[in-house]
């Protein structure tokens, strides 16, 4: 209950699976809007996928009774896309901008390898758009993947096609997944003025499976959350599985280094699993 009512400075919960953590969150939310504490367009929620953010919207409409749309409630990536389109043209882009999936990322990383004069017997067309995502999480370019690669002859012409990659996407006027997230971080952070407008209209911002978060997400949450700094992560860094798509677990280890006035809170009852369950998953950890 003290969770819910938390509502001044950084607030970590550490919170393992099946403990009700989006029931916190959501329940957070409703006794923020429902006491007068925000407006709904003040509360900002991330997560990350659909579903989740779906039912933590469901779950929060339901507490107050009441219409919840003014919300901004959803994944990282609808977030950055949502806040592109209204505001693209201060970093010199285009609001119109195309996204592209993973089928048109294929095709341009084909087309590359092709102009290139690239064997995709050497380097396959989806191990190269696999690596040139990872450098993005990572917010590495073509010229520090090509200086990382030294002598690595594969890792060079990965390189060549990620540029050429990042080149085909300026001119078609079109971002990936991965770009949703380093335009937005660009836009925070080089013009001040759009910053500080979302950064006061955010009074409380609140992020799920933070364990999950990279590079550019961590520097997007922080930026938003300035002002105020009502912000609320929880997460469990033993839940941590994305390490492979650029998921940082010293965003959440390193709460209380970069907050240092959080308050920490641990959900510790599992409300989902048997004891059979949580001992063999203990096991697991604990190796």
């Amino acid at each position: 209950f003290r969770r819910v009512l938390f509502r001044s400075g950084p607030l970590l919960i550490l919170a393992g699976a099946g403990s009700g953590k989006t029931g916190v969150i959501t329940s957070r939310i409703a006794y923020l809007i429902g006491n007068g504490y925000a407006r709904p367009d003040e509360i900002l929620a991330v997560t990350f996928t659909n579903k989740a953010a779906e039912e933590m919207r469901h779950r929060v409409s339901g507490l107050l009774g009441a219409d919840c749309s003014r919300m901004w409630v959803s994944t990282f990536h609808s977030l950055c896309a949502r806040l592109l389109r209204r505001e693209a043209s201060a970093i010199g882009m285009s609001r119109d901008f195309v996204i592209y999936d993973s089928s048109d990322q294929l095709a341009v990383v084909k087309q590359g390898l092709k102009a290139l004069n690239i064997d995709d017997g050497l380097v396959q067309p989806r191990a190269a758009l696999s690596r040139i995502s990872t450098a993005k999480n990572r917010m590495e370019s073509p010229a520090r993947m090509a200086e990382q690669a030294g002598w690595n002859r594969r890792d060079d012409l990965i390189a060549k096609v990620y540029e050429h990659y990042e080149r085909t996407l300026r001119e078609s006027s079109a971002l990936d997944f991965d770009d949703l997230l380093l335009k937005t971080v660009d836009l925070f952070t080089d013009v001040p003025a759009v910053r500080q407008k979302y950064s006061a209209q955010f009074r409380f911002v609140m992020v799920d499976e933070y364990q999950d978060t990279n590079r550019p997400q961590y520097l997007l949450v922080q930026r938003i959350a300035e002002a105020h700094r009502n912000l609320c992560v929880v997460g469990d860094p033993d839940q941590s599985i994305y390490k492979w798509r650029g998921a940082d677990l010293k965003n959440i280890l390193d709460f209380e280094h970069d907050y240092p006035d959080a308050k920490v809170v641990t959900l510790e009852r599992n409300y989902r699993s048997t004891q059979v369950i949580l001992d063999a998953a203990t096991a697991v950890i604990s190796q």
